[in-house]
């Protein structure tokens, strides 16, 4: 029994370090996508409290300077109103707007 959890923790560290790579590895827009994927999958789920975290980073994200401030001023509200739709269960809604979000970054990235 000692070995199958051994082996386990292996599969586990070895996976997490992958990942651990990928994002640093990763450019800003594939991160970006990568939040949007974990987003979408969580709300999909039903997750409130994992989509919500990927929300938040997304709105971690955002910069308000004087060049952005007014898109990221729209994003801001787009990604509240999300968080407050998660909070009211319509996994719907914030499916389909994360989607769609996701979709215009992918096309404006050309990825």
């Amino acid at each position: 029994m000692y070995q199958a959890s051994s082996s386990y923790y292996n599969r586990t560290n070895q996976a997490n370090a992958y990942l651990v790579k990928e994002i640093m590895e990763a450019t800003p827009q594939k991160l970006l996508i990568k939040i949007y994927d974990f987003a979408i999958t969580n709300c999909q789920k039903h997750d409130m409290e994992r989509t919500n975290r990927a929300i938040q980073e997304l709105i971690n994200s955002l910069k308000f300077d004087d060049v952005t401030k007014e898109i990221s001023t729209g994003f801001l509200k787009l990604y509240l109103y999300c968080q407050e739709e998660m909070r009211k269960k319509n996994y719907e809604m914030v499916n389909k707007i994360l989607t769609e979000l996701r979709d215009a970054w992918l096309k404006a990235f050309n990825m």
